[in-house]
């Protein structure tokens, strides 16, 4: 079997995330594996990097699928001849048989946008929260730092699997701001269910003084949800880059 990897982009917001739930939901696996077989002939599933949640989007979205044959140089233009125009194959490669693109996958960068102006932009409105609020950077700042290292993030996650690990690596928290648009930047070992949404939620509240930068460390000791901020909608999270040795 050749086991080949895919680096895929797509625009979420009609999807109900990347997991196939069936034939009858619109899901990122189902449309692509749909037009693996019609290029192919050949039924195949796709192992992605991480279930992205509906309406989340990527532009560095790993996957990886095995095949019995060789493909042909033309398969990616034929994967993005059939697919949808709100997915795009960006890159197809070979690897090694043992490749896994969600347990091989050793890092994550997810970018989060939000729109902080009275009215949201007419051409971001789509793909950022919109939280008209003055924003103090600092303190966003220096809750991101509270937040950084290796914790257990039980607060900041809506994954309830009992005996499921809830400690993750957050190597850094990055955010950027021009004309009102802040861009937050998540780069860690691994998320968890609706984790950097959430995560985003209480940083907006500590910007605009519903929190202290002090308090992400009660929030991550006490592990309940109930402690953390809002969940930012889906519509501002994009999954940027995996990173694999």
């Amino acid at each position: 079997m050749r086991n080949y990897k895919m680096l895929l982009a797509y625009d979420g917001a009609r999807y109900k995330g990347w997991q196939r739930l069936g034939n009858s939901e619109l899901t990122i696996q189902q449309t692509i594996e749909e037009a693996i077989e019609q290029v192919t002939g050949i039924c195949v599933e796709i192992q992605g990097s991480g279930r992205t949640d509906a309406g989340v989007h990527a532009s560095g979205q790993a996957a990886n699928f095995k095949i019995s044959f060789l493909l042909e140089d033309g398969f990616q233009a034929e994967m993005n001849r059939v697919l949808p125009e709100d997915i795009r194959v960006l890159q197809v490669e070979l690897v090694a048989s043992e490749f896994h693109s969600r347990f091989s996958a050793k890092a994550k960068t997810y970018k989060y946008y939000v729109d902080t102006r009275e009215k949201a932009g007419v051409f971001t409105r789509k793909y950022s929260c919109h939280y008209p609020n003055k924003m103090d950077l600092r303190e966003i700042e220096k809750a991101a730092a509270y937040l950084t290292g290796t914790h257990d993030f039980s607060s900041f996650t809506d994954d309830k699997t009992e005996g499921k690990s809830k400690v993750r690596t957050i190597y850094e928290i990055t955010l950027s701001e021009q004309d009102g648009m802040l861009e937050f930047t998540y780069y860690g070992d691994g998320f968890l269910q609706h984790m950097i949404r959430i995560l985003t939620g209480t940083l907006l509240e500590v910007g605009s003084g519903a929190k202290k930068a002090e308090d992400m460390m009660v929030i991550l000791a006490q592990n309940e949800r109930s402690k953390a901020g809002f969940m930012a909608p889906a519509k501002g999270l994009f999954l940027e880059k995996v990173y694999y040795t």
